[in-house]
C-alpha cells in the first residue's frame, strides 16, 4: 500500500520500533500514537509535531472501546492498524514459569491486537487499504523454534501469529490484508544492546514490505527484510 496520505495507528509507539515508525511515516501521513504511558505521550509528540495520541492500556476492553471512539471522531477511518505495543515478560526457563506473569504478557501481546481489530473494523472498513500489521516474533514460529526456553513470550507470540492467520481467514473476502513481521533482533530495551540490527534497520525494512503489500499477502508472516518466515 502507498504509504502517503494514509491515516495509520500506532499501538505502542512512544519508544524502541514504534517510536520509530512514528519519525518515519509521520511527515507523509497522518499518525495517531496508542499508549499507556502519557509522559511518554507527551515526549512524542513534542518530537514529532503533528502525532496525535490517545492515552489508553490496551489490556482493558474498556479502553480499548474508548480509543476506538477517539480515533472516529479525529480520524473517521483508519488505512493502516499496526499493532506493535508488547512486552517480553520474565525471562526464565523450564520449571521457573511464573504463570500469573504469563496471563499479563498474553493480555498485551495476544488478547490486545485481537481486541483493536474487532474494535477499529468498521474503520478499517471505510479505507481501501484495510491493512493490519501485527509486529510478532521469529521466536512465535514452531517450526523455527530449535532452542527452548522463553515459554511465556514464545507461546504469546505464537498465538498472535495465529490471530494473525485466523483474521486472514475471517477478513480476507472483506479486501483486507492482515500480516504478521518479525522486526528482527533489534537494539531496544527489549533486545539489548546485543542485538543485530539498530531500529532505523529494522523499521527501513518493514517500511518497504508494507509498502509493497496487496491483498495477495494476506495471512503471510515476513521479516522485516521481506523474507517469508514460517509458521
Amino acid at each position: 500500500m502507498n504509504l502517503k496520505d494514509r491515516n495509520i495507528v500506532i499501538t505502542g509507539g512512544t519508544s524502541g520500533i514504534g517510536r520509530e515508525v512514528v519519525r518515519r511515516l509521520h511527515r507523509h501521513n497522518r499518525v495517531l500514537v496508542i499508549a499507556r504511558s502519557a509522559e511518554r505521550l507527551e515526549a512524542l509528540t513534542e518530537a514529532f509535531p503533528g502525532v496525535e495520541t490517545v492515552h489508553a492500556d490496551l489490556a482493558q476492553r474498556a479502553d480499548v472501546e474508548r480509543a476506538a471512539v477517539a480515533v472516529s471522531d479525529r480520524l473517521g477511518r483508519v488505512d493502516l492498524l499496526i499493532n506493535n505495543a508488547g512486552v517480553y515478560g520474565p525471562r526464565t526457563g523450564f520449571g521457573e514459569t511464573d504463570y500469573e506473569e504469563w496471563l499479563d504478557v498474553l493480555q498485551v501481546n495476544t488478547l490486545a491486537p485481537l481486541r483493536m481489530v474487532e474494535r477499529f473494523v468498521g474503520l478499517l472498513e471505510k479505507s481501501q487499504g484495510k491493512t493490519v500489521v501485527n509486529i510478532s516474533s521469529v521466536m512465535g514460529s514452531v517450526g523455527n523454534n530449535s532452542s527452548g526456553g522463553s515459554y511465556i513470550y514464545r507461546s504469546s507470540k505464537a498465538a498472535l501469529n495465529m490471530v494473525t492467520k485466523t483474521l486472514s481467514n475471517d477478513l480476507g473476502e472483506q479486501g483486507f490484508t492482515v500480516v504478521s513481521f518479525h522486526p528482527g533482533w533489534v537494539q531496544t530495551d527489549m533486545g539489548g544492546e546485543e542485538a543485530d540490527i539498530t531500529p532505523l534497520d529494522s523499521v527501513a525494512g518493514m517500511r518497504k514490505v508494507i509498502a509493497g503489500l496487496t491483498t495477495a499477502d494476506n495471512g503471510k508472516f515476513y521479516s522485516y527484510d521481506g523474507t517469508a518466515l514460517p509458521w
